[in-house]
Formats: C-alpha cells, structure tokens, sequence
C-alpha cells in the first residue's frame, strides 16, 4: 500500500491541472519566438507559445527591429505572469541563443515595468542560461546539463534553507517556541500552534505505514490552519541538516514552554 502526501481531492485537482504541482518552469526563447513551460519528472507542459515577426537590423538603423523586440519582450513578460503562479514555483530556467534572455530579463526587471511586480519581487527564482534556439525541445536540452542541475537543487531548495536558519535563530533567541521531534510537534499540532513546518521527505518514504500516515495527516492539518509547510529533498544538504533533528521541526505561533519538558525522541521515524 501506498499512502499520498495529498488528500484525494488534491490529487483529484491535480489531475485536472497537473500544473499545480510543477515548481519548476521554463522560458526558452529566440528572436521572434518563445515557450513558457512548467517541468514535472515525467512531463514538460506548454503554457503559452509567442511568436511574432522581428524585422532585420539594416544598415545605419535598428530602430524597427529594437521596436518588435520590445513588444515580443512585453508579450513574453505578459504570459510569465499570466501563468507561472510563484506560490509553486520555486524555480524558472530563462534560456536562449546568445543574449536574448539577458535582454528579456532587464526588460521585465527595469522598475517602471509595475505590471512584472510578481517577476520583479522573486528574481531571485530565476536561472539563466544558454540553449541552441527557443523551441520546446531546448528545455530537455537544458535540463540535462549538469551544470544546471546543481544551480537548479540550490535554487528550488532556498526556501527550505532560510526556514532552517530561522529556526536556529529562534532555537536560539526563543527557545519556547522553535521545537524538534515528532512528540514535540505532533503535540504542538494538537494545539494548532505550528507556524511553520519542516518534514524531510523520506519520512513519507518510511516502511511503517502508521508513520506515513502520521506525517500525511500532520502536513494536512498545519496547511489547514493556515501554517506553512516546508518538504526537504533529503538530496539537499538543508535535508540533511534537518535529519540530525529527527527529519521534523516546526516553528510555533506562541511559545509553549511546557514542550520543553518532553524527551526528544532520538531514534528518528525515518528508519
């Protein structure tokens, strides 16, 4: 038996739009044409395809040619936003042929460009890098450089990082309010108490069902009550790190001295 780390009506949704789960995405583009993607393990998805006429560069002028460039930029701008939804993805991989993503991207970025608000306030998602032309098979081509791979695990695990180190700052300046261990957090839970979650993903791999099933419903609840939950690649190094703490931390609302008193259960449900 296998158990979900999504509710059925989840994964119901998902079906539906199986872009929900993509969080990672990717603009491959070249002078006139463009494809914004979202990338799941097993598909790459098309969310809009722009194409448009750019006149060549004459002799003595470009004016025309910066002028189409411009609006095909603004129309590549346009759907980023229309369709890549930050909330989920964690990373975009920007490629083309030459400097034509270094351009769309001081495009989008440049300040009075409000309407790129959500591109501008998470640049920091966003990898650029280099592909032989902006048609849908780039993104394989992309996806299997090694190089890009590396950059991609660090970027797509930020979040999972600076949850962390807010963790150890609050471990350390609010001790009553920053816990480890599956007894501490399944009775803050009980609580509603957890603001944020940390859940290495191997605890939803583990051979003991009940255990599975404890971290499913544990994930369910938080998100439930509003609280923000956070699965490590136990890939990464951040994933690593949260394994020494049992592979469950959580940061709390209020403090809850009283959690202090339980013995953290050192033999981690990960085995």
């Amino acid at each position: 038996a296998v158990v979900s780390t999504q509710s059925t009506g989840d994964r119901v949704e998902e079906a539906c739009d199986s872009g929900k789960t993509a969080d990672l995405a990717a603009v491959v583009l070249q002078e006139g044409l463009a494809h914004v993607c979202l990338v799941r393990q097993s598909m790459t998805m098309t969310r809009a395809k722009i194409e448009m006429p750019i006149p060549r560069k004459r002799r003595g002028s470009c004016t025309n040619h910066d002028k189409a460039m411009l609006r095909f930029f603004e129309a590549v701008g346009v759907a980023m936003v229309r369709h890549l939804d930050f909330s989920i993805v964690k990373c975009v991989l920007v490629a083309s042929p030459g400097f034509v993503k270094d351009k769309l991207m001081e495009y989008v970025l440049s300040t009075e460009h409000s309407q790129f608000r959500a591109i501008q306030e998470n640049k920091s998602q966003f990898v650029l890098c280099h592909s032989s032309s902006g048609h849908k098979h780039a993104v394989s081509e992309i996806l299997s450089d090694n190089n890009i791979a590396s950059k991609l695990s660090d970027t797509k695990a930020a979040g999972e990082v600076q949850a962390l180190a807010d963790f150890y700052t609050m471990l350390k300046n609010e001790p009553a309010r920053a816990f480890y261990g599956p007894l501490q957090c399944l009775a803050a839970n009980e609580q509603e108490a957890i603001d944020t979650l940390m859940v290495t993903d191997s605890l939803f791999r583990s051979s003991d069902l009940p255990t599975r099933k404890r971290y499913v419903q544990l994930v369910e609840d938080v998100k439930g009550y509003g609280g923000t939950v956070h699965i490590f690649s136990s890939l990464h190094v951040s994933g690593e790190k949260l394994a020494l703490l049992t592979g469950v931390a959580a940061l709390l609302r209020f403090p809850m001295p009283e959690l202090e008193d339980m013995a953290v259960d050192s033999s981690s449900d990960e085995d």
